[in-house]
């Protein structure tokens, strides 16, 4: 893999990211880049169009360019030495995942503009401040990964209120090979704004996803509040998508208190095979173990699980359902057999 990063220096200390050329459609942004003198240069800005296919923004400041070898290690080269031509820009229809530095604190305007391939992002700790437009038309983009605790200031709420669409949110503190400690899904919702005679918008929300999007105080996620948007009703919202929101937080109960528990042990109950179709056509095994493993579905509904494994030919699915089916057939309470005997 290589890369060349052009960027500018910040007059506040720091530089701000203006391209990436590479050969790779996920990228991994450095924690620092190299300083005009020496030294380096945390990265903590995104600048505008960074990713856009069409740059509008052009850098402010002098432009710096550096080289991103094999060995990770990066040199700096001079601004007017072109990048090789099979080098792409890391942008637009190209790019399908991005891991963000620790640093980063200011995403530009439609920094990600038109990166419709685009569908995971991984994040740091501590704040974000977004500009206007930053995931426009980025339809792909379904989870943002963050290492760092549930109960930190994260980046997570200017994310998910510049998305409008599905998206997980994934906590892993220790970092990528670390364990997943909670994930929180936000359902897709639309804005409508309707003017009355008297020339006063109004403006209506469809879906629950934007009361999701409001459980943060201080950067800092609100589990009971987000539990309790779920109380309030779902009617509006895939139900599907909703049976994955009630997994992934029984899966990862962090900070889940036992009456929120209840309702999406009820839910599930409903629309277990919904999910578990939804998983098996995502052959997410790990997620249909986690599934079964809360023994919410009955019989009908792991039927109809092992028939939808069947139709996608996916025979490791197909085993595990069988086996919770024999289980679950297993620890079924035997029926008493009554004798009359007519003399």
């Amino acid at each position: 893999m290589r890369e060349i990063l052009d960027y500018t220096p910040l007059p506040e200390g720091g530089a701000a990211l203006a391209r990436v050329y590479g050969d790779s459609p996920v990228l991994a942004l450095p924690e620092a880049l190299p300083g005009s003198e020496g030294g380096a240069l945390p990265l903590v800005k995104l600048g505008g169009y960074c990713f856009a296919e069409t740059v509008r923004d052009q850098p402010r400041g002098p432009l710096l360019r550096c080289v991103r070898e094999e060995g990770g290690a990066l040199r700096p080269i001079a601004p007017e030495q072109a990048p090789q031509e099979d080098l792409h820009p890391a942008a637009g229809r190209f790019l399908e995942e991005v891991a963000l530095p620790a640093a980063l604190r200011e995403v530009g305007n439609c920094a990600f503009y038109n990166c419709r391939a685009l569908r995971r992002i991984t994040a740091g700790g501590g704040p974000l401040a977004m500009g206007s437009d930053v995931f426009l038309n980025c339809f792909d983009l379904a989870e943002v990964v963050l290492y760092a605790s549930p109960d930190a200031a994260t980046g997570l709420p200017a994310i998910v209120n510049n998305l409008a669409g599905n998206l997980r949110a994934v906590f892993r503190p220790e970092g990528p090979e670390g364990a997943v400690c909670a994930a929180f899904r936000y359902p897709e919702y639309w804005e409508d704004i309707e003017e009355t005679p008297a020339h006063i918008l109004l403006h209506t929300f469809s879906g629950q996803g934007y009361h999701y999007r409001q459980c943060f105080r201080d950067g800092r996620l609100l589990p009971g509040e987000y539990d309790a948007v779920f109380a309030q009703g779902h009617g509006g919202d895939d139900p599907t998508y909703m049976a994955l929101l009630c997994l992934d937080r029984l899966r990862y109960p962090w900070q889940l208190e036992e009456g929120a528990a209840g309702l999406y042990r009820a839910f599930l109950a409903r629309q277990g095979s919904a999910a578990a179709e939804c998983l098996i056509r995502a052959q997410d095994r790990e997620g249909l173990k986690a599934l079964l493993g809360l023994g919410v579905m009955d019989s009908s509904a792991l039927a109809a699980a092992s028939r939808a494994a069947q139709r996608a030919g996916d025979a490791q699915a197909a085993a595990l359902l069988a086996d919770a089916e024999y289980q679950a057939q297993a620890a079924a309470p035997r029926r008493r057999r009554r004798y009359d005997f007519d003399f």
